[in-house]
């Protein structure tokens, strides 16, 4: 979900920008005269000289109420915005702990990377696999898995990905005392070069 809404929003910030840009662009080198393109009415920069607000406009807004209430609006909009993006990147980050029931009423800590190293190891030691990465996120009685595979050239994706969940994960999850480990499991060929036949 948050990478979905930060390509969103990076693509919506650089179609802004490009737009603005090209019409900075195109007022300031007055392409619209050189090349003899016909632009908008509404196009905000006529020639080299011209300004986004004339004078005129300036003192029209600055008498008008509801200019200071819309721009005000439109600067939290955009600092709450901001703040809740910056918010989600900063929570997104790996599990530095995990809560482990012992059974008896007790519950020890053990450390996100150590049982992240664990489980990679086990998914790259399965057949077919050439790599792993694991990152845990989550909750620290809630983790989940984030596991990317790196699949050897003659790695079979279903064969590697039933290993993983019925052998690598549910070891994880029993050993750290888990209901459940939901998991995130993204596959990957190694680049490998053509082979000759015959």
């Amino acid at each position: 979900m948050l990478r979905t809404v930060n390509r969103i929003l990076t693509g919506l910030a650089g179609a802004v920008l490009l737009a603005l840009g090209a019409a900075v662009l195109v007022g300031a080198l007055d392409l619209q005269r050189r090349w003899h393109l016909t632009l908008p009415s509404a196009w905000p920069f006529d020639g080299p000289d011209d300004v986004l607000l004339a004078d005129a406009d300036r003192r029209g807004l600055r008498g008008s109420t509801w200019w200071w209430a819309a721009v005000i609006a439109a600067l939290a909009l955009l600092v709450l915005g901001a703040l809740w993006w910056l918010l989600a990147q900063v929570r997104r980050r790996r599990l530095r702990e995990l809560v482990v029931d012992c059974g008896d009423g007790e519950v020890a800590v053990v450390r996100g990377r150590a049982l992240e190293s664990v489980l990679a190891a086990e998914a790259g030691a399965l057949d077919g696999v050439d790599h792993a990465l694991v990152a845990l996120r989550g909750r620290r009685t809630a983790p989940e898995a984030h596991v990317r595979l790196t699949l050897a050239p003659r790695g079979a994706p279903a064969a590697a990905l039933g290993r993983l969940c019925a052998e690598v994960l549910r070891q994880g999850r029993t050993s750290a005392g888990l209901d459940r480990l939901p998991a995130e499991v993204r596959l990957r060929a190694v680049r490998h070069g053509a082979e000759r036949v015959g």
